[in-house]
């Protein structure tokens, strides 16, 4: 496997609770970010493909919090495809505070088709793609 495609995330104000500490739901946005910036790497500017009818969603979301991150902090997230499917690409993900990582998830994506809503298979450009980056 490739090293892990990471991108840094500053910890602001709006992302802490009352006590300067990240709020739980925003590891999984940062998570979001990190996975919208390796298939933008990939060459695919925006993650859903309405043009051509396709969404890409989240599927499912396991997440281990192993410490707080806190107001001002520096962090890494990362992304790496652990699995990929004809219609599905999971990843593996990591928040890094230097070299401790804080929290850390698997995440399921799924390609579907925007009307139905029923699974489909990803353009075979993008899962090429998504193949190589493994």
């Amino acid at each position: 496997m490739k090293e892990a495609f990471s991108i840094p995330i500053r910890v602001y104000i709006e992302d802490t609770d009352a006590g300067g500490i990240v709020y739980y739901v925003n590891y999984l946005k940062y998570m979001e970010r990190a996975r919208t910036e390796l298939v933008r790497s990939l060459g695919y500017d925006k993650p859903a493909m309405p043009e051509r009818g396709l969404l890409l969603v989240v599927h499912s979301a396991e997440i281990q919090y192993r410490r707080s991150a806190r107001l001002d902090d520096n962090l890494r997230a990362t992304a790496a495809i652990g699995k990929l499917g004809r219609a599905a690409v999971t990843f593996e993900q990591k928040i890094w505070r230097d070299d401790e990582i804080i929290c850390e998830g698997v995440v399921k994506v799924a390609c579907v088709d925007d009307a139905s809503r029923r699974p489909c298979a990803l353009p075979e450009p993008i899962y090429s793609a998504l193949k190589a980056a493994i």
